[in-house]
């Protein structure tokens, strides 16, 4: 990674690679704060400032150098890992609050974290794919977005989806999806 390569274009638009790998250690944090207040027994928010303060954080470090962006990932996540050893079982069954303030499970986590970083792995642009994907990501991820479908379509594009589902017409290429948006509470299983 050079700096060059770090100030250009992600696949996500108006982000750079930057943006993408503080976005990455920013979360990171996040969970680190949430985690910290479950073990302190005072559940908290992901961001003290919400979506205001994530995005102010990201928009701060996205322009750093290449060196100070990966150290920041390692310290980071480090962190994080340290912060899963320190979980009690009470903990685990504690919560906190989302960026949205939607009550997140301290026991989902583990899992949101594992596709913040393979999500936003793709969304580098470095060479990583979907198709590097973990199995075993895969199958739990295709599970709850399955699951989460009918949310994001309409009444007849539900038609169309199970009629195409059960055997009765074609593939719907038709369908329309409202925007994805994962929640807290479906990453339990």
């Amino acid at each position: 990674m050079t700096d060059e390569r770090a100030r250009g274009e992600s696949l996500l638009p108006g982000w750079t690679i930057g943006h993408v790998l503080t976005h990455i250690a920013r979360n990171a944090d996040s969970h680190v704060r949430i985690l910290h207040g479950a073990i302190a027994g005072e559940p908290t928010t992901q961001y003290e400032g919400g979506h205001e303060e994530r995005t102010a954080a990201i928009e701060a470090g996205a322009r750093r150098s290449a060196t100070d962006l990966i150290g920041d990932i390692v310290a980071s996540c480090t962190s994080l890992d340290h912060t899963y050893d320190e979980m009690t079982a009470a903990a685990w069954d504690s919560h906190g609050r989302n960026a949205g303030g939607e009550v997140w499970p301290c026991a989902a986590m583990p899992f949101h974290r594992w596709r913040e970083v393979e999500l936003h792995h793709v969304d580098l642009g470095l060479g990583y794919r979907p198709s590097d994907w973990p199995d075993d990501y895969v199958e739990r991820e295709l599970a709850i977005s399955l699951r989460l479908l009918p949310e994001r379509l309409d009444e007849g594009d539900r038609r169309a989806m199970l009629a195409w589902l059960v055997g009765r017409s074609g593939q719907p290429y038709s369908i329309d999806l409202a925007p994805w948006q994962g929640r807290p509470d479906h990453y339990l299983r």
